[in-house]
C-alpha cells in the first residue's frame, strides 16, 4: 500500500512539473522590457526584445583529476564558455524572424547561413563570468539582434517577401488623411490584448491585408542597424522612446496574422492616416516603429 502511495505522489509531482512548464517559453521582466525564454534551454538563456540582445548561460567544471590544481579554473572557464556558446546557438535558432519563420528554418535551408550564424555565435561577447564555491564557473555570453546577426537574417527575410506575388486587393474606402501640416516622426502600435509576439521582421497590415509597414517600405540599412521595430511593455515608454523621436502617431492593433502572431492588423482609417503624406512615410523607411506587447 505504501509503495502505491509513493508511486501516486510521484505521478502527481510529475504532472505538476509538466504543466508548470507549459507556456514557460515566455517571461516578462520588470520595467518596459519584453523578454522571451526558449523552453528547451529554460533559465539558461533569453531573448531580450526590448534591449535587442540574445543571452545564454553556460556552466563549466574542471575534470575531477584537476580539482585543486592550478589549471582547474582555466579548464572550468573553458568548459563554461563551450556550454554557453552551445546554449546561445540553440536560442539563436529559435529567434522568430517573422510570423511564419524562425532562424532555424533559414539555417536548414542554407549551409551558408548556418555557417554564418554559427560563426557569429562563437564570436559572441563574454558578458559575465562568476567563479562558484564548488569550483564551477558560470559564464554569460551575449549577442546583439541587430548588426551582424541582422545582416545575415533580415535581407533574406525581406527578399523572400518581395519574391511573393502580392495578392489582388480591392481598394479600401478612402479615409480622412492626416491633418495638413502634421508630420509624424514615428509609429507606436498598441498590440496589447492580442497575444502578439515579437519578431525580427514584423509586418503591419490594414484590414484589407495590404501592407502598411514591412518589406516594401523599409531601408535595408536601417533595418540591419537597428532592427525593423522596437518592443516595449508600456505604452508611455514606447511613445517616449528615442526611436520614434518627439511626435509619433499611436495606433491600436485590431488582431494578429500568421501562426507566429507577429503581423499586426490596424484599421483602414489609421492606415490611411499613416499613408497620408510622403513625410510620414519617411519614418517607416527609417524603421521608427515601436510595438507594445503584453
Amino acid at each position: 500500500m505504501r509503495s502505491k502511495i509513493i508511486v501516486a505522489i510521484g505521478i502527481i509531482a510529475g504532472m505538476v512539473l509538466l504543466y508548470s512548464g507549459v507556456g514557460s517559453c515566455q517571461e516578462k521582466v520588470s520595467g518596459s522590457e519584453w523578454t522571451q525564454i526558449i523552453e528547451k534551454i529554460g533559465d539558461k538563456g533569453k531573448i531580450n526584445w526590448s534591449e535587442g540582445y540574445i543571452e545564454a548561460l553556460g556552466i563549466g567544471a574542471p575534470p575531477d583529476r584537476y580539482i585543486g590544481k592550478p589549471n582547474a579554473r582555466p579548464m572550468a572557464l573553458r568548459a563554461g564558455k563551450i556550454d554557453a556558446y552551445r546554449n546561445l546557438l540553440e536560442i539563436t535558432k529559435g529567434v522568430r524572424v517573422d510570423s511564419t519563420t524562425v532562424v532555424k528554418d533559414f539555417t536548414v535551408e542554407s549551409d551558408v547561413i548556418n555557417a554564418q550564424v554559427e560563426g557569429l555565435v562563437k564570436g559572441a561577447m563574454v558578458f559575465n563570468q562568476e567563479y562558484m564555491s564548488d569550483g564551477t564557473v558560470e559564464v554569460t555570453v551575449r549577442m546583439p539582434l541587430s548588426g551582424n546577426f541582422s545582416q545575415v537574417i533580415i535581407p533574406r527575410a525581406l527578399d523572400r517577401r518581395r519574391e511573393m506575388a502580392p495578392p489582388v486587393i480591392p481598394p479600401a474606402a478612402p479615409a480622412a488623411p492626416a491633418p495638413a501640416g502634421v508630420v509624424y516622426t514615428g509609429m507606436v502600435i498598441d498590440a496589447r490584448g492580442l497575444q502578439a509576439r515579437p519578431a525580427m521582421s514584423p509586418k503591419v497590415l490594414d484590414e484589407n491585408g495590404k501592407e502598411v509597414y514591412g518589406s516594401m517600405n523599409v531601408d535595408r540599412e536601417y533595418a540591419v542597424q537597428q532592427g525593423m521595430s522596437g518592443y516595449a511593455r508600456d505604452l508611455t515608454a514606447a511613445q517616449s522612446n528615442p526611436r520614434v523621436t518627439n511626435n509619433p502617431v499611436s495606433v491600436k492593433g485590431m488582431k494578429t496574422e500568421g501562426p507566429g502572431k507577429s503581423d499586426i492588423v490596424i484599421s483602414n482609417a489609421d492606415a490611411e492616416k499613416i499613408r497620408g503624406t510622403s513625410e510620414n512615410l519617411s519614418f517607416l523607411k527609417k524603421c521608427r516603429v515601436m510595438i507594445v506587447l503584453d
